[in-house]
């Protein structure tokens, strides 16, 4: 299965034109062969936290239709959003994943969140799975790949690929990424896939890279750090992956 992983410049808290750039980016994947394509976090809206804790419109259920130009872009899909609560209380911050034809494959809630996160957002109880093309996956966003544990049970539960929506900006954030995802690769023999921000992030400028390690830690694909795009890898049900262009 060839995995795209996307960075984008989010337009600060708007759903639409957000929605929109990322469906062009599923495009952009889609044409190169990906079956599955991830996303950064709050893909829909920015690293917007002040916006999002004072605007439930911000908020977003998984059947919401203003996420129909992803749902409807050819391909799965891993994005992350705030995602509206049962009991309308604080949101999560939380991974959908959408296959090819649209239908939700699962929901993932951030379990570990940052700072000031824990202001306006509740945290997840439970680790996400999902499978595809024969293929076992994971789900981490951001913070929570900080925590071994987390990619730890996805290894021991038959997960062969970990998903990692992520906002790391320029500066120390460069180091964090290149630390600890090669390092999950390497520790709990993962394939890795890192969706990250590029440019404007809320108080962050995002160091783009996003990227795929092989198990062991190798650098399979890698996005540069200052344009939007996609980036590939092929990744097999059993044996090891080769880098796609």
């Amino acid at each position: 299965m060839r995995i795209a992983a996307a960075q984008l410049s989010c337009v600060p808290a708007d759903i639409a034109a957000n929605a929109a750039r990322a469906a062009g980016l599923a495009a952009a994947a889609r044409a190169q062969d990906a079956e599955l394509v991830v996303f950064p976090e709050f893909t829909l809206t920015g690293y917007e936290l002040e916006a999002l804790a004072a605007d439930p419109g911000l908020w977003t259920a998984a059947d919401d239709p203003r996420l129909d130009p992803l749902r409807s872009a050819g391909v799965a899909v891993a994005v992350n959003v705030a995602l509206a609560a049962a009991d309308g209380g604080r949101p999560f911050i939380a991974t959908l994943v959408y296959g090819a034809d649209g239908a939700l494959l699962t929901t993932y809630p951030k379990q570990h969140l940052y700072q000031q996160e824990r202001d306006a957002f509740r945290a997840g109880t439970g680790d996400g799975r999902f499978e595809l093309g024969g293929i076992r996956f994971s789900l981490g966003v951001c913070y929570d790949n900080h925590f071994p544990e987390l990619t730890g049970r996805a290894a021991a539960d038959g997960c062969r690929v970990h998903l990692a929506s992520t906002l790391y900006g320029s500066g120390d954030g460069i180091a964090e990424r290149a630390r600890i995802y090669p390092g999950i690769a390497r520790d709990h023999g993962l394939y890795v896939v890192l969706a990250n921000h590029v440019g404007p992030a809320g108080r962050w400028t995002g160091c783009g890279r996003s990227a795929v390690w092989a198990p062991g830690g190798t650098l399979l694909a890698e996005a540069g750090p200052t344009r939007e795009g996609v980036v590939t890898a092929e990744v097999p049900a059993e044996g090891p992956a080769r880098p796609t262009a």
